[in-house]
């Protein structure tokens, strides 16, 4: 699912023209970036929780010329999901 039919998808189910769901969709999704970039942690019950991990500095290689690099540390964003995810998207087998 891309963001334009998630906005597709609330515009019908809550009758609102598309423009407005998609200021919801991008309100909503702006918000959690944000929130993550301050290393806050999300947590929306029965889906999930998103937070960020921290990573290291390492030693890696270039796959083109196989020279040995220093991979600087970095945080990226880290996505659990909730248990009822987890047996919703199981049973769909």
């Amino acid at each position: 699912m891309h963001k334009s039919e998630l906005s597709f998808q609330l515009a019908e189910e809550l009758n609102l023209p598309e423009k407005e769901a998609q200021k919801i969709v991008n309100t909503i999704i702006g918000a959690m970036s944000n929130a993550l970039a301050r290393g806050e942690h999300i947590e929306l019950r029965d889906f999930g929780s998103f937070s960020i991990r921290q990573y290291g500095s390492y030693s890696g290689r270039n796959p083109k010329t196989g020279e040995g690099i220093q991979v600087k540390p970095k945080k990226l964003p880290f996505f659990k999901p909730g248990k009822y995810l987890r047996e919703t998207v199981d049973q769909k087998k």
